[in-house]
């Protein structure tokens, strides 16, 4: 990731973003999931939303015109709230999750338990950092999963990237 698109997904950033995008997707009966910049044929602000209370195996229950009604309001928002937006060219994609949802918040976390994941961590955890196994919860401030037979904690701090694994 390029210098400035790391600076566009700071924390900091990133929770004025969530300012911004949250009221909108409320506005239209959906939870904003993810949103962040990548660098995808130039520069992409990708959104994910979903239904509240969406079943994770069978889709996140948003239609094209959820996702086409947060585009055109989102967008509005961003040219009001400037200092969110980068300056130049930019482009916004608001989609579902999908099923292989990407899991970010605790709360995200304990919702999907049951369920199969995969994740990685920024720095090894009980000796490796790539995990595959069960979502068992959270425990305070971290994930619980079982791989292997085997029961790990793993710091929530420490992830760098988790999603749901889905099976036929």
């Amino acid at each position: 990731m390029s210098g400035f698109s790391a600076k566009l997904n700071s924390a900091t950033h990133l929770a004025q973003l969530r300012r911004v995008a949250e009221p909108v997707c409320a506005a239209h009966g959906v939870q904003l999931v993810d949103a962040r910049f990548i660098q995808e044929r130039g520069l992409c602000l990708r959104v994910l939303i979903e239904r509240p209370g969406a079943d994770a195996k069978t889709g996140a229950g948003v239609s094209l015109e959820d996702c086409q009604h947060v585009s055109r309001d989102l967008s509005t928002a961003l040219d009001v709230e400037e200092q969110v937006a980068p300056q130049g060219a930019y482009h916004l994609e608001v989609g579902s999750p999908g099923l292989d949802r990407p899991l970010f918040s605790l709360s995200d976390f304990a919702r999907f338990a049951g369920e199969s994941v995969k994740l990685e961590t920024h720095v090894p955890v009980a000796g490796r950092r790539r995990f595959s196994g069960k979502l068992l919860g959270v425990d305070g401030e971290a994930v619980k999963l079982e791989q292997d037979g085997q029961h790990v904690l793993v710091p929530h701090a420490e992830i760098a990237k988790a999603h749901l694994v889905y099976r036929f």
